[in-house]
């Protein structure tokens, strides 16, 4: 069962990852998919600010993964980019994201084909932004997603 969720301004974008963040516990894994431009970054930034996590979002291409501490509701971030991975399964078992899962909220940008082997447990989120820069979230839950309430109404529900 698939939803999607209509983000008009990138505001909308950062708001919907807010609602989200701020459902979300320690153990669960976002795959973020979208070409350049998409909303991905700024969809994480909002997650951030829901999660209450401490630290700057950026993008962390160069990095490759960054941890936000966690803030007042414990719940901490890990922020990769596994664009660079290059599809490698040994790298992205080097960055040991399976010890993470266990307390914190991971969202993997670049992530689908890849990083489903850390869980069957996941949200994939498909982000594309059409000709207008209305920007559109495909969600597609997957294990113990599967039926779990997500936060698609309010700005941006489409």
């Amino acid at each position: 069962m698939s939803t999607t969720v209509e983000l008009p301004l990138v505001e909308d974008t950062e708001d919907f990852g807010r609602r989200l963040g701020e459902v979300l516990h320690g153990g669960d894994l976002l795959l973020l998919a979208g070409p350049l431009g998409a909303g991905k970054t700024a969809f994480v930034r909002g997650l951030a600010d829901g999660l209450g996590v401490l630290g700057r979002v950026s993008s962390p291409t160069f990095v490759i993964a960054r941890v936000h501490e966690a803030g007042e509701r414990g719940v901490a971030l890990v922020h990769v980019d596994a664009y660079r991975l290059g599809g490698e399964l040994a790298e992205l078992d080097d960055l040991d994201l399976d010890t993470d899962l266990l307390d914190a909220v991971v969202a993997v940008e670049w992530g689908e084909g890849l990083a489903e082997r850390l869980s069957e447990d996941h949200l994939l989120i498909r982000l594309e932004r059409q000709e207008d820069d209305v920007r559109v979230a495909h969600l597609e839950p997957h294990g113990s997603w599967v039926g779990r309430e997500l936060p698609v109404r309010g700005p941006g529900r489409g």
